[in-house]
């Protein structure tokens, strides 16, 4: 099993039972990488997780959460300080109902907080035995490699992976971030690899009224990274219709031909797949145990490409090479 079972919709849109129903089918699969976060539904869904691990056998699962963002309102509820990573450490074992967390993550990036402060704490949470892996989560490619450096230069425990938004819609990653986890064997585990459903069939050029109950219609009236004033353009609907065609193809389904272009692509260890009912999470577990073909690939890389310039075109590699 070669992707990770994100828990952002336990508590949410999926109610507690189903959430267990959902960890043990992808269990039997040959799934145990669990990703949650200790802002999912405010900390709901390192509950029900919690919940759940006390039914099998702990130390047979990898278990991962996330620390950054602000549970309440108080000045010390968020960010990366050591105040706040001790208080949020001890608040997510009792949540998740262990005595230690398999890869523990920073959400995202804290400019307010000294880089130093974030990295020797979590350090030390690993050499407490508290934690075993320590991770980042959205990090830029000069962020990751600050970290790096400095882990390096103190003795300090460093990032072991990175979780950033990957997908056929978006591919900015491959710029930057990925030539520095291939560059320091930093694990790629991509989030949002369907970019919210966009990825799976559901919408379709042309199309005047949303799916009920789907994600995007839920946030129509937002303007987020997922929303349809963002993403619906002619460029999405390009690769929406490109991954539709491949799918018809190759017999699979829209979301398994987006997750195995994932799984093909340099440096990427697991997506993390993030459903709602087993229909989804089994149609997503169908993308394993098969591969693209070469023309495949090639169209929906052509396809979902993004226009680059200068240093990252072609003409810039072709100088590097040539010694200029």
């Amino acid at each position: 099993m070669n992707s990770a079972l994100g828990t952002m919709t336990f508590g949410r849109e999926t109610p507690e039972s189903e959430s267990h129903l959902l960890l043990n089918a992808f269990v039997e699969a040959g799934g145990n990488f669990i990703d949650t976060a200790n802002v999912y539904v405010h900390g709901t869904s390192e509950e029900i997780l919690g919940r759940w691990l006390q039914t099998i056998k702990r130390d047979d699962m990898v278990v991962a959460t996330k620390v950054r963002f602000a549970m309440g309102q108080g000045p010390n509820e968020g960010g990366l300080s050591r105040k706040h990573i001790l208080a949020s450490i001890y608040d997510s074992l009792r949540r998740l109902r262990t005595d230690y967390i398999d890869l523990y993550q920073v959400h995202a990036w804290d400019p307010k907080t000294p880089l130093e402060e974030t990295l020797s704490t979590l350090s030390d949470l690993v050499h407490q035995g508290l934690v075993r892996y320590v991770g980042a989560s959205n990090f830029r490619g000069w962020q990751l490699q600050t970290a790096l450096d400095l882990c390096r230069q103190a003795g300090w425990e460093p990032f072991r992976c990175l979780q950033p938004q990957y997908n056929l819609l978006v591919r900015a990653p491959e710029w930057e971030v990925f030539p520095v986890c291939r560059n320091h064997d930093v694990g790629v585990i991509p989030w949002s690899p369907l970019k919210g459903g966009w990825l799976t069939g559901k919408y379709q050029r042309g199309m005047a009224v949303l799916p009920a109950g789907t994600r995007v219609a839920q946030i129509a009236e937002r303007r987020g990274h997922e929303s349809w004033q963002n993403l619906a353009s002619e460029k999405t609907w390009d690769v929406v219709d490109t991954v539709r065609a491949v799918a018809e193809e190759t017999g699979k389904s829209s979301a398994q031909v987006a997750l195995n272009w994932i799984l093909q692509q340099p440096g990427v260890t697991a997506p993390i797949i993030g459903v709602r009912n087993l229909d989804q999470l089994r149609d997503n577990l169908g993308s394993t145990g098969w591969a693209l073909d070469a023309a495949h690939l090639r169209r929906l890389n052509e396809i979902s490409q993004i226009e680059v310039g200068y240093p990252y075109d072609d003409a810039a590699e072709r100088q590097q090479q040539a010694g200029r």
